[in-house]
This record gives C-alpha cells, sequence and structure tokens, in this order.
C-alpha cells in the first residue's frame, strides 16, 4: 500500500461527505442542546443539570453512532451497486488502498463531527454554570471517536459483501450486542445451560465489548470514576487492534469479490 495514494482517497470520502452536508448534523445537535435546556427545568426542578450532563452525550453518542451505521455501510456498496468500483479498480490502486482510504477519510469526519459536538456541549455547560467534570467530558468524547471508528470498520466489513441494508441491520446488530457481551457471559454462567455458556462466550470472544470503550456514565460522574490509565490505553489499544482486524477481513474479502 501506498500511503499517499491511500491520503487521496480519504480526502476525497472526506469532501464527498461534507457535500451531502452532513455536517449540517452538527446544526441538528446544537438546536437540541438548546431545546433540553430550555425544557428540562420544567421536568426536573432538582436533577435538570444532571439531566442535561446525561442528555448531551447520550445525543452525542446517538448522532455519531446513525452517521457512522448509514455512511459506513455505503462506503464500499455504494460503489459496486453504481459500478463506479470499476473505474476505481482500473487506476493504479490497490484494493486494500481503497478499503484503508475509505475507513481514513469517514474517520477523520467523525472527529470533526465529535470534536465540535463536544465544544458546543461544553459551551452549553459552561453558559448554564452546570458544574462538569471537564477533563472526563474529554477522555469520553476520545473514547466515543474510538468507538465510532470500530463501528465504522464492521460496517465497511459488512458493507464489502451484502447489500446496504442488511449491511446496516447487521452493523447496529453488533453495536447493540456489543455493548452488553459481558452481561451475555454473566447470564450464560447464570443459566446453568452449557449450551448457553458456549453461544455467550463465543459471543463475547467474537464480538467487539464496546462498553470497554463506553465512558458516558464516567464523565456524567467525574474523573474519579474513570478507569485508571493502564487500563484506558489498554481499552483504546484493544479498538486500534480489532478495527485493524476487521479491515484485514475486509480486505481479503473484498480482494475476492469479482466484478
Amino acid at each position: 500500500m501506498t500511503i499517499n495514494r491511500i491520503l487521496v482517497l480519504a480526502k476525497n470520502v472526506f469532501q464527498e461527505v461534507l457535500r451531502d452536508r452532513i455536517l449540517y448534523i452538527i446544526g441538528f445537535y446544537a438546536l437540541i442542546l438548546a431545546t433540553a435546556f430550555r425544557v428540562l427545568p420544567e421536568f426536573a426542578a432538582t436533577a435538570e443539570d444532571k439531566m442535561f450532563l446525561d442528555f448531551g452525550m447520550a445525543a452525542m453518542n446517538a448522532i455519531g453512532l446513525i452517521i457512522t451505521i448509514f455512511i459506513g455501510t455505503g462506503l464500499i456498496n455504494k460503489e459496486i451497486e453504481k459500478r463506479t468500483i470499476l473505474v476505481l479498480i482500473a487506476k493504479p490502486v490497490s484494493r486494500s488502498e481503497i478499503i484503508v482510504g475509505k475507513y481514513l477519510g469517514l474517520s477523520a469526519v467523525l472527529a470533526v463531527l465529535v470534536t465540535t459536538m463536544t465544544v458546543i456541549y461544553l459551551l452549553f455547560l459552561q453558559f448554564g454554570n452546570i458544574p462538569h467534570p471537564t477533563a472526563s467530558i474529554l477522555i469520553a468524547a476520545i473514547f466515543l471517536f474510538l468507538q465510532l471508528s470500530l463501528i465504522t470498520a464492521v460496517a465497511i466489513t459488512f458493507g464489502v459483501f451484502t447489500a446496504s441494508l442488511l449491511a446496516t441491520v447487521l452493523t447496529f446488530a453488533v453495536y447493540l450486542i456489543g455493548n452488553i457481551t459481558q452481561d451475555l457471559v454473566q447470564l450464560g454462567r447464570l443459566s446453568h445451560n452449557p449450551g448457553m455458556e458456549r453461544l455467550t462466550q463465543a459471543l463475547f470472544l467474537f464480538l467487539p465489548d464496546l462498553s470497554r470503550l463506553d465512558l458516558k456514565n464516567d464523565a456524567v460522574y467525574g474523573l474519579q470514576a474513570l478507569p485508571d490509565n493502564i487500563t484506558l490505553i489498554m481499552n483504546a489499544g484493544y479498538a486500534l487492534v480489532y478495527s485493524t482486524m476487521l479491515l484485514a477481513i475486509a480486505i481479503l474479502i473484498f480482494s475476492q469479490r469479482e466484478f
């Protein structure tokens, strides 16, 4: 793979997503935060600060997830369905470079999106004089980006061999199950059923453990609730390794496809 060609592909994806006006979603995020800022005190006079902290992080996560899944599953699949993949393959660019370039391009969009939403979120907290652990929120935002990048790799992997709709459903299913894999293991043990235990263990081993990258609650409750630095580094490394593994699988599948 050549880094220059990968960067050109990533830049093209980044510009294409911007042309689709996807970053208008940032304005939508600011709008729903403003609405929540005005409405929540009417429903929770004594806990509106805590609720706003929760709502802001949850909304950021939901918006990022929707964009990741719907755009990520179409990065390769859209090229295949429109037959524009033939133009890319005809150029002096390898299939592995296409996969990595697409992944990095969308990851760059997600980085801009998460960064901007985090700044907006912090501005609302500052404007409303809502006590908040800034360092914890920033760390949670970084891990949200890592989680979305991992989901991007999942979406691309499904997108190289399934239709867009099926890839979207499968990616969303991986996200849902990935957030409860540890609970599934505990459920399997409590069931005292060997078959159920093997199934939950298999899900835990093969599906990403996304709960390791979800620090929303830790951010809301303060820096002292965050995992220690070693754990944070290990969890970040886990996300990077898992994403790399998924991209390798996507490249392997994509390299075998005939067009």
